[in-house]
């Protein structure tokens, strides 16, 4: 029953830290456009890797 003092605060200030967190995310428009970062995974620029021997 002790530990429980100790562990409800770290949890519910655990709990605090992770929403706030999120909301900042939010705030800050980083779920703005997910089908946009989607697409630019897919049609990537970089140039390929040659081989050491090739060249």
């Amino acid at each position: 029953m002790e530990a429980l003092l100790y562990l409800i605060p770290i949890a519910i200030g655990l709990g605090v830290v992770g929403l706030t967190a999120f909301f900042w995310t939010l705030r800050s428009g980083q779920y703005e456009d997910p089908k946009g970062d989607a697409a630019r995974i897919l049609h990537s620029e970089d140039k390929p890797i040659v081989d050491a021997d090739d060249v």
